[in-house]
């Protein structure tokens, strides 16, 4: 049997392969980029040949500047005419002035009538019973309470602790009392939330000096406007955390609650409140590190306290009492921190081991008070209330004599390296004058077109609304070129920041002996209050825009290096194996798999260095900083409320830009 074969049939004809290659490349209008940007882009080719033509190209045009400093003074002396007369201060905010003021002179009467060995002997107890009365921890804690107290009493801080002890005390328990009934309102109902969440946003980003200012018009220099604007900055996170607590509670349980009959009453109290101490603990936490960080800022108010000594000493540039009265703020910072993080670990401990029930719950509790009234009662009786001035210690003069030891060796004359100072010199001669001579001298509608597009890259349309209309309003309110000034320092900081943030983040991810190393560093660092940073920087640096980019960025670094590192610790283990089976070196797998997988981390370090820089150049105000950071302190010292108000409103505006400029939207955080 034979095979038919069927003849195959002509070859279709094939278009030449140029010709389909052309046909199905995509058009480049159609990519994504070049989509988002068109319409921006068109509307500035319309726009930007307007502008030219009718305000010119250079700096921002004086005819659309709106005069808000003349109507702010006028408002400032109309209040100072009419503050003993009018009944808004009289019947409401008169009594809360009263109210602020008696409240923190009562806790500081106490405090002072105990005497100093009540005293600690209280925090000690207080301390140990958190920790535990028969654990390693509670011992440690106590030690920490001890040295904290103690060392306060040795370099002659004793009252000045106890004042910023009494203030803090007030402004805690004012702050988690309404952190809390918001959290909670925000943690039950979604509206609540919604209405919520913009309120804080904006108490968080505006800069803590910016809410010294109104106070100040509204209560005059003194502890009520210290007070008020430090629960006013330090209820934020009291309220979110509780908020998240509340919000993430299990549903398996609290539909078990819902199904034995519970109420809603029953449920958040027997339910949801208990799933959420860990969360509440953590913004009592946050809100106590936030309240010591306001109350040194709200010295240069008339708080008093450390935060005056520390302020007094740099007005003098006199480094010894300025690291007298700072050593305290660590202490206590580290203190409180410990506290409440010990707090919060013993909260999953569970039940009480069998056979030590007398240790704990009530019983403790006695025992603890009993022992402490015992104490404090012998200490009355046989010790004075001051803290005696034989047991001062002065280190004030050593340290200015090794800061002036230093200042000749080591700040000036270095062969080859030169000096620190020099160094500062250098920096500010061929980095901040040529970025702000820069900045100063770029049209001003190609600064708004530049932040609306990088803000639209980052986070979207409603990102680049945002970002082109806090950059417009800098311009508005006539202060141009003092912000561009202050940008330029921020933006160096944040440069430097990042360099070395990233770069000691990377080693500490990829060595684990790195990072135990640095972690009780990053710790340390991470509770310090902003105007520590200002003691170091100026004995190495000295006054002047060099020093405030400094201490910038050593206030920002921890949280880039903590983010980092925790970002590239979480890629996938397996993806990085497969690379090194590959042949991948080191550098190739930082590169080619970590950095790629730890975007979303990397960028949210981004952000928090950008905020947190900003914040810290405005405190540099007080070391030289000029611009916006000298226009608030001026503003504050001198009572011109137009110019303090004004340079704390561009602050906000500035901080806007940024922060929409370098964050996608849903990742924002804070670390600090």
């Amino acid at each position: 049997m034979s095979a038919v074969v069927t003849p195959a049939p002509p070859p279709t004809p094939v278009e030449p392969a140029k010709e389909t290659a052309s046909a199905e490349r995509p058009s480049p209008l159609t990519h994504p980029l070049v989509r988002r940007l068109l319409p921006l882009l068109v509307a500035a080719a319309v726009l930007v040949p307007l502008a030219i033509v009718l305000w010119g190209s250079g700096a921002w045009p004086s005819d659309l500047t709106v005069d808000i400093k003349t109507p702010l003074d006028d408002a400032y002396t109309w209040v100072v005419q009419n503050r003993d007369t009018n009944p808004v201060f009289l019947y409401f905010l008169l009594h809360l002035s009263n109210w602020a003021d008696d409240s923190v002179a009562w806790v500081g009467d106490l405090l002072e009538t105990l005497g100093w060995l009540p005293v600690i002997a209280a925090a000690v107890l207080l301390s140990w019973r958190i920790g535990g009365l028969r654990s390693k921890r509670g011992l440690k804690l106590t030690g920490v309470t001890l040295a904290a107290f103690a060392v306060s009493g040795l370099l002659g801080m004793w009252e000045a602790t106890m004042e910023t002890v009494a203030l803090m005390s007030v402004a805690v328990a004012v702050s988690a009392v309404i952190g809390a009934l918001l959290g909670l309102g925000a943690g039950l109902s979604d509206r609540f939330e919604r209405i919520l969440r913009p309120v804080l946003d904006t108490m968080q980003i505006m800069p803590a000096f910016a809410y010294l200012l109104p106070l100040v018009l509204l209560f005059d220099i003194g502890v009520p406007s210290a007070l008020i604007a430090t629960i006013i900055y330090a209820a934020p996170p009291m309220a979110r955390l509780t908020a998240l607590g509340l919000r993430s509670a299990d549903q398996g349980v609290m539909e078990a609650a819902e199904s034995l009959g519970a109420s809603p009453v029953q449920r958040l109290l027997t339910a949801r409140l208990p799933l959420a101490r860990k969360e509440i603990l953590l913004g009592l936490n946050q809100t106590i590190m936030m309240a010591l960080s306001m109350v040194t800022i709200a010295s240069v108010i008339g708080a008093g306290g450390l935060g005056e000594e520390v302020f007094r000493a740099l007005s003098t540039v006199d480094v010894g009492s300025a690291l007298a009265a700072g050593i305290p703020i660590v202490l206590l910072a580290i203190w409180l921190d410990r506290t409440t993080a010990v707090a919060g670990e013993r909260l999953g401990e569970g039940a009480a081991p069998a056979g030590s029930s007398w240790l704990h719950g009530w019983r403790a509790w006695t025992l603890t008070a009993g022992t402490g009234a015992a104490l404090g009662v012998a200490g009355w009786l046989v010790f004075i209330p001051e803290w005696p001035e034989a047991w001062h210690v002065d280190i004030a003069q050593p340290v200015n004599d090794a800061v002036d030891w230093f200042t000749s060796h080591m700040a000036e004359g270095v062969p080859v390296l030169g000096g620190t100072r020099t160094w500062a010199d250098n920096f500010t001669t061929w980095v901040l004058n040529p970025m702000r001579d820069t900045l100063t001298a770029t049209p001003w509608w190609l600064l708004v077109l530049l932040a609306a597009v990088l803000a639209l890259l980052a986070g979207g349309w409603g990102a680049m609304c945002t970002a082109a209309l806090a950059m417009a309003g800098v311009g508005v309110i006539d202060v141009w070129d003092n912000s561009l000034d202050t940008l330029s320092q921020a933006i160096a900081g944040v440069v430097v920041t990042l360099v070395l943030g990233f770069a000691i983040g990377v080693v500490a991810a990829r060595v684990p002996l790195v990072e135990r190393v640095l972690r009780p560093v990053l710790d340390t660092m991470q509770t310090l209050p902003q105007f520590i940073y200002l003691i170091p920087v100026v004995a190495l640096f000295n006054v002047g825009r060099s020093a405030a980019v400094a201490a910038a960025v050593l206030y920002a670094l921890p949280a880039v290096v903590r983010i980092t590192t925790q970002g590239l610790r979480q890629v996938d283990p397996a993806t990085l194996e497969a690379a090194r089976s590959m042949g991948a070196s080191t550098f190739q797998q930082i590169r080619q798999v970590q950095v790629p997988l730890a975007r979303p981390a990397l960028m949210l370090a981004l952000n928090q260095g950008v905020v947190l820089v900003l914040a810290m150049v405005i405190v540099g105000g007080f070391v030289g900083s000029g611009a916006l950071g000298y226009d608030v302190v001026f503003g504050l010292q001198k009572s011109q409320l137009g110019v303090g108000l004004t340079a704390g409103v561009a602050i906000v505006l500035l901080g806007l830009v940024l922060d929409r400029a370098t964050q996608r939207p849903g990742k924002r955080s804070s670390t600090r």
